[in-house]
């Protein structure tokens, strides 16, 4: 995905070695690597670096990825996509709750690797096919082109994954989607998450705005098929 300006890739491993050759192999497809063994010296080049994605290791020194993910949610909605050696599906579960928007299991293919990260680039740098489009949903107001959300006048911080599902289901309200079609449509149909992926999202956009999924403002579940967005004003 070679650029006229490269995107940087954070990297927080304490796998030296896959560090060295994941910032050459990188490097071939126009990313810029900025490379971290642990997890106090990835907090620090995050905020030096303002990295365009962040992969996160699980199995770390010092905290585990999961306890880095939470902390980086708390000040950054950088895209991060998790590495784990276990693979475990409870590792996805919780690394999807605190605000990854991938996960791979090692070991991995590089080339799988570069797919995924160029993919959740251009999710976050896709522009709407209207200059400075906009959806205003009761209180809420989605700018497509910033990727921002406000409710009222607050400011809503959302991952990439969480902003493109809202996006998706705002986009067509009433209209029902399927976990399945959530994922596909959003990441792809190659993209690979547990089953509970789309609910874990979901959940996650209704604490954000603190929407009662019992008498829901916005996002409505269909029992037995999926999710649709409510459009009322």
């Amino acid at each position: 995905m070679p650029t006229d300006t490269p995107k940087t890739v954070l990297i927080i491993d304490d796998d030296e070695k896959l560090v060295r050759m994941l910032t050459s192999y990188l490097a071939d497809f126009g990313l810029k690597v900025a490379g971290a063994h642990s997890p106090s010296t990835g907090l620090r080049l995050l905020k030096q670096t303002n990295p365009d994605l962040i992969v996160l290791d699980v199995m770390l020194p010092e905290k585990n990825g999961l306890e880095v993910c939470k902390e980086i949610r708390s000040q950054s909605d950088t895209p991060i996509l998790m590495l784990s050696a276990r693979g475990e599906i409870s590792d996805k579960v919780v690394g999807l709750e605190l605000g990854a928007d991938d996960y791979m299991a090692k070991p991995f293919e590089p080339r799988e690797l570069v797919a995924r990260i160029q993919s959740i680039l251009k999710r976050v740098h896709r522009r709407g096919n209207t200059q400075n489009e906009k959806i205003e949903a009761s209180d809420l107001l989605i700018d497509i082109d910033q990727r921002t959300v406000t409710r009222g006048d607050q400011d809503i911080a959302m991952s990439t994954a969480e902003f493109d599902v809202l996006r998706l289901l705002a986009s067509n309200p009433k209209r029902v989607y399927t976990r399945d079609q959530i994922v596909a449509q959003v990441h792809g149909e190659d993209w690979v998450t547990s089953d509970r992926g789309p609910d874990i999202i979901i959940s996650r956009i209704r604490d954000k705005l603190g929407d009662d999924p019992k008498q829901p403002r916005y996002i409505r579940t269909i029992r037995g098929v999926g999710y649709k967005f409510l459009s009322g004003k």
